[in-house]
């Protein structure tokens, strides 16, 4: 994953990383309030090697006492060093208990054993810690044997006092807000990778790129009101969804640059990706900007474009297969435009073999020469075969694949299902896409979303109808 990828993640998963963050906060704080406050007092003893020898005895004594010291530090949780500080201080607890309380610890190269006590008193805490040393300094003076002059050799001096606590020493209110800040985010950003790489769906056109080198040539805004307003190219001009038709339409110039023949199948991996509707306004947009353009309805099985269209749908591209009527018998001009239509017809019960027949062959021959361009719209590849009979007698299959809808796996299988007939795909068109946030077409590639609002030109108004002024 590259950096705008991570970037891209954060974009789509700050939701999460925002709330785990501040449940961690929230677990923290709560932590903190319901903790008891515990006090901690240090008192500081100094150990020294008692000599009455020469300047090098002393030296030897001190380098002895550093190397011992750690073993002086561990007599302090001792019972022989608690029992006595329990008694003198009629504290209600055992040594083991006790022991949990008190540490020991020396600074490195030091002879300095600081003694540390925690307890909820602060004013007891500071007793224990004073009378542990004093303890200690009795018991090891015991343990260590006198030397030949009657003197004990090591000596235990109270350094420092503990004192009482004015503050407590837990719980560390800002430290436990900050781990548990720190804590909720990194489980949220673990979320949001974790989301993001388990995620088989296609969200943008670097999901495309990776499964196919076919050129993305265009991303179809995602409109809800789609099922009430198919044609949105004729009835609302100036939405978003519009203009990514027309979009589609000039990089739909650019393929195929040098070949006469120009005909394209419609179709997609799956069903409910957007595959008819979309055929039907780029056809309408290619025909507003001059161009003498026919749509074919090719999905002999469950046929929708003159229900879309508005057109009768009785009789259509089958009679002309069994050679029941001719091209011009059943084509239908699709109001005062440069649009054809040719229905499906009735549904036959074997919508292959007509699709691949030497029929179908010529059919598609003629058009190409009588029109500038040739759409049909395919049944999805997945489900038959159809659509890749047909890519193979056309210049190529324009591959729909819906954002958000169309999982990785089933655009893998489509593209396969088109080459494994000899056939390629021409284009992908993403449908679907959203209009704002990291999955926008181009946002991905890019980093911004293409925006809207520009105005149109007349060739793309309904003919006979005013032409608007454009909005800034």
């Amino acid at each position: 994953m590259e950096l705008r990828d991570y970037l891209r993640v954060l974009r789509k998963g700050w939701v999460y990383i925002v709330a785990l963050t501040l449940l961690g906060i929230a677990v923290a704080a709560t932590f903190s309030i319901l903790k008891t406050p515990e006090y901690q007092a240090t008192s500081k003893v100094f150990v020294s090697i008692q000599s009455a020898g020469s300047i090098s005895d002393l030296t030897q004594g001190g380098n002895f006492a550093q190397n011992q010291v750690k073993s002086y530090a561990d007599i302090v949780t001792t019972p022989v060093v608690l029992q006595p500080v329990i008694a003198s201080l009629g504290l209600d607890v055992d040594v083991n208990q006790l022991a949990k309380q008190v540490t020991a610890t020396s600074p490195l190269d030091t002879v300095i054993v600081e003694i540390s006590v925690t307890d909820t008193s602060p004013r007891q805490a500071a007793e224990i810690a004073n009378a542990v040393a004093s303890s200690f300094e009795s018991t090891v003076s015991a343990l260590v044997p006198e030397n030949a002059e009657g003197v004990t050799p090591v000596k235990i001096t109270l350094l420092q006092q503990a004192v009482v606590p004015g503050a407590p020493s837990s719980p560390n209110v800002p430290l436990n807000i900050a781990l548990g800040a720190l804590v909720g985010l990194v489980i949220g950003l673990g979320l949001a990778v974790l989301r993001e790489t388990l995620d088989t769906r296609i969200r943008n056109e670097q999901d495309v790129e990776h499964i196919t080198d076919a050129p993305i040539i265009g991303g179809i805004a995602f409109d809800s009101g789609t099922p009430e307003n198919p044609l949105v190219v004729k009835d609302d001009p100036r939405s978003p969804r519009a203009e990514s038709f027309r979009t589609l339409r000039t990089n739909l110039q650019f393929l195929n640059v040098g070949e006469t023949a120009r005909s394209f199948v419609v179709t997609s991996s799956v069903p409910g990706e957007g595959k008819s509707t979309s055929a039907a306004n780029l056809a309408i947009a290619i025909a507003l900007a001059g161009k003498k353009v026919i749509i074919i309805d090719a999905d002999l099985r469950k046929p929708k474009l003159a229900e879309y269209l508005g057109l009768e749908g009785g009789a259509g591209l089958t009679d002309i297969l069994v050679g029941r009527a001719q091209p011009n018998d059943v084509i239908q001009r699709w109001g005062d435009t440069n649009l054809y239509v040719l229905p499906a017809g009735k549904v036959p019960p074997n919508p292959s073999e007509l699709l691949g027949s030497a029929a179908m062959v010529s059919l598609i021959r003629g058009l190409e020469n009588s029109f500038d361009t040739v759409l049909f719209d395919a049944p999805p590849l997945l489900p038959v075969t159809d659509a890749a009979i047909l890519a193979k007698n056309t210049s190529g299959a324009l591959l729909m694949v819906a954002a958000g809808r169309a999982h990785k796996n089933q655009v893998r299988g489509a593209v396969t299902a088109v080459m494994n007939v000899g056939a390629r795909v021409t284009g992908v068109i993403m449908t679907m896409m959203p209009t704002k946030g990291p999955d926008s077409y181009g946002y991905a590639r890019y980093g911004y979303g293409y925006g809207y609002g520009y105005g149109y030109d007349q060739a793309d108004t309904e003919p006979g109808s005013k032409k608007k002024k454009s909005k800034r």
